[in-house]
């Protein structure tokens, strides 16, 4: 196993190459009992039901910007990486780590972002843990959403289908939530207001695998790291060139 470094970076977390082999060499090794592709879900088999699985972890801050709060971001999340990896979202699991003198009332707003995000995607939040933490251990507040989804047997995901000659397409503009947050972070003045497009993508996934899943062969809901970090992941996967063309790519 090799030893990356002797401490861990910000940037170990941000989605790139250092977060890749920070799994792939570290973790993974690890924890694992073979390596597993690095998708947005893993499949478990039960019987003969085939589930997906998915946990994910929230930090953003600030915790409430244009367009959503770190509460919907924690829904929206979970249920699209079960969404693109061909499942429909059953339930969720809500774990909060809270700083002490956090305000009651920025929390209940969260969980009623929450509640309000989970009731329109139509999953369940079936059960959670709250841990309060000394001032200073925590910023803020910190979101772990895990859930399962049942896999949709029209659905056959994966970069094992991926081959030369595909093409990519993307469902919007790029950068949209990333430049949100970072505008509100470090309070910039831009002349067009941006807005985050956090939202849970299921019924739009499930009517285009419905209609469209013999020509669809893998999806991703890129968060950390964008599209370079999902393109590079599917040539590591895959073996295969992407070409990108920079005046086609919608920002």
């Amino acid at each position: 196993m090799t030893k990356l470094s002797d401490t861990i970076l910000l940037a170990h977390g941000g989605g790139g190459r250092l977060m890749a082999e920070l799994i792939g060499k570290t973790i993974a090794p690890r924890v694992y009992s073979s390596v597993p592709a690095l998708a947005d879900a893993a499949e478990i088999s039960v019987d003969d039901c085939r589930l997906l699985f998915t946990t994910d972890s929230f930090v953003v801050q600030p915790l409430f910007f244009p367009g959503g709060d770190i509460g919907k971001l924690a829904v929206c999340g979970t249920v699209n990486d079960l969404a693109v990896s061909g499942a429909q979202p059953l339930a969720l699991s809500l774990s909060l780590i809270i700083e002490e003198g956090f305000p009651t009332a920025d929390l209940e707003r969260i969980l009623d972002s929450i509640g309000k995000t989970a009731h329109r995607a139509q999953v369940t939040i079936a059960t959670g843990d709250t841990k309060v933490v000394e001032k200073g251990a925590a910023d803020g507040i910190f979101i772990n959403t895990a859930g399962i989804g049942k896999k949709k047997m029209a659905a056959s995901l994966g970069f094992h289908r991926i081959e030369p000659g595909d093409v990519i397409l993307i469902n919007g503009t790029l950068g949209d939530h990333g430049m949100t947050i970072m505008s509100k972070r470090q309070e910039l003045a831009l002349q067009s207001p941006l807005q985050s497009d956090c939202a849970c993508l299921n019924e739009i996934i499930a009517r285009l695998l419905e209609e469209l899943s013999d020509q669809v062969k893998f999806m991703r809901d890129p968060t950390r790291g964008g599209l370079a970090a999902v393109t590079n992941e599917i040539v590591q996967a895959c073996g295969c060139g992407i070409e990108l063309v920079e005046e086609w790519l919608p920002v």
